[in-house]
This record gives C-alpha cells, structure tokens and sequence, in this order.
C-alpha cells in the first residue's frame, strides 16, 4: 500500500541534513527503527524511491525524516533539500530489521545514526536506557541532533571524528582497537548501521571481541 504524504515543514540539523515532517496517513503503522521506499512526486524522479527510516515514534500525528543530502551526487537527496512545505511525496510499506532488541550498544556512522533516533526515544521515555552510542561522523558539525544525545539521562555518549584536528571529541576511526577502549563487555546486545563497509568492518571486529552474531542487528541488504 502507499501513501501520499504532504511537507508540513523542514527544519536543517547540520549544513546538509534536515529534518522532514509530513502529515501522517491514519492507517499507516510501524516499528521504531524501521523504513519505507520514499518517491518525490516530480517530473523525472518518480521511478527513483529511495529507503529512508522513519525517525518520528510511531504514535505521534505527523510522520518525520531525518536526510542528508549528498549535493554531489545529483539525486534524490539533493532534490529532497530543496523540497518546500505544501509539496508531496510517496511512501511505500514499512520494512526494516532494525528495530528494538532492548537496551544495547547502538554504533552509527553519518546518516546511519536514522535508526537509532525512535528506538533510543523510546527507552528514554521509559526511563530505561542504559545504552551506548558510539557515533562517528567526518567532523564535529556533521554530528546529527549531539544536544539531544547529550542530554539523554542513562545513555553514555561516545563521538568520534575521522577528517578534523583539533576537535573536542575523538578523532579516531571506530575499530577493534577503539571498541576495546570503550567497551567492556561483548554479551550485549549490539545495533550497527551506516556504510555497508563500516557495517561489515565493525560486526567483524565485535564478533573477533566474542559478541555473538545473534545479537548483532544491522539493516543488511541496503
């Protein structure tokens, strides 16, 4: 089934992400963490849907994006930065395999962090969280909604950048060397989502670390 969504309002998170907020569809349902293929209903991109994680919880009254736009790559990304309220979209069914396990290590790098947004609101709003992120991200400005993480009481917050001197969090590249530092224990459970090779590099490392396969969710196939 799909639905028409229309752009309420859009609010920039970092120099090229936004956040997207639409009216929502009464009979659409999902999971925190899961996705939809996103059309742009426009001349010469409506064959283009894209996946695309749902970042509002799924029982609030609009629907809500977090995108970064990649300018570079003359797509759909691009085109979404340039979207203004009152114009529509596509979505398509809701899917995904990430979604909420419990209380865990949740590591991201750049957009992959999308996931990770309804799943750690909705511990936070428990008042059960106890988790960890580790986010990695080129630099301190690409760092998507940091106050909000910062300020999640029960979350340890690990941030770490790979293209900037002088910042004012890590500036190292999240492998096994840097998972021992900061992890203790590996009979967890672990959420990974960002470039297929991050993914992969850092499901190896955890697994090398004794964590098993079972527990480690990732979005395989993206």
């Amino acid at each position: 089934m799909t639905h028409e969504l229309t752009l309420r309002r859009k609010e920039k998170l970092t120099p090229d992400t936004h956040r997207y907020v639409f009216d929502r569809p009464a009979n659409l349902d999902f999971e925190p963490g899961q996705a939809t293929e996103l059309t742009l209903l426009k001349d010469g991109w409506r064959d283009e849907a894209r996946p695309f994680t749902f970042t509002s919880m799924p029982d609030e009254d609009a629907l809500e994006f977090v995108i970064k736009s990649y300018p570079d790559h003359d797509g759909v990304t691009e085109q979404l930065a340039k979207l203004e309220p009152g114009e529509k979209v596509q979505i398509d069914a809701p899917f995904g395999a990430i979604t909420d396990h419990g209380p865990g290590v949740f590591i991201a790098a750049g957009a992959g962090i999308t996931p990770f947004i309804p799943i750690l609101e909705k511990h936070d709003a428990k008042g059960c969280m106890d988790c960890t992120l580790i986010f990695t991200n080129a630099s301190e400005a690409d760092i998507i909604l940091r106050d909000k993480w910062e300020k999640m009481q029960g979350l340890k917050t690990v941030f770490t950048v790979t293209d900037q001197s002088g910042a004012d969090v890590e500036e190292k590249k999240v492998d096994k060397a840097f998972l021992g530092t900061h992890l203790s224990r590996f009979d967890q459970t672990f959420y990974l989502c960002g470039p297929e090779g991050f993914v992969n590099d850092v499901r190896d490392a955890l697994t090398d670390m004794g964590a098993d396969v079972d527990k480690i969710i990732t979005e395989d196939g993206w």
